[in-house]
């Protein structure tokens, strides 16, 4: 999915996008834009994805107006991707895409182009950001 999500991203010009499994609470505050995923357990977030958003808030990082989205895949439930939209939007108020994308299982190919098109939403919204 974030491979997916990289690609329509990288489809807008002048886009560079860094896909990355972990990430630390200051590379948060330094990216222009963020799209946070992980799969649902038990009906909520990852324990990492829980510590990564404990940190930042412990830290005090700013992500206030940052693009934001979140995205994920799931079995049976698939509230994680919500709940993380959530946080981003009301505890570091991130200037969020809404919905959440969730995708049951693995991506079939409507779930990869539902991905590409949230990676060009993503870098559009960041691009009239960043133009004011």
């Amino acid at each position: 999915m974030a491979r997916a999500i990289e690609e329509g991203a990288k489809s807008v010009v002048g886009i560079n996008v860094d896909v990355k499994y972990y990430v630390t609470p200051e590379e948060l505050q330094d990216a222009d834009a963020i799209a946070l995923g992980m799969p649902t357990y038990y009906h909520d977030m990852s324990r990492d994805m829980k510590n990564l958003l404990e940190n930042a808030a412990k830290q005090k990082i700013n992500l206030k107006g940052k693009v934001g989205a979140a995205f994920g895949s799931y079995g049976w439930s698939g509230e994680a991707p919500h709940l993380l939209l959530e946080i981003m939007k009301n505890k570091f108020e991130m200037d969020v895409i809404e919905p959440a994308l969730r995708i049951k299982y693995n991506p079939d190919e409507k779930g990869l182009e539902e991905c590409r098109k949230l990676g060009k939403a993503i870098a559009e919204k960041m691009l009239k950001a960043s133009l004011g």
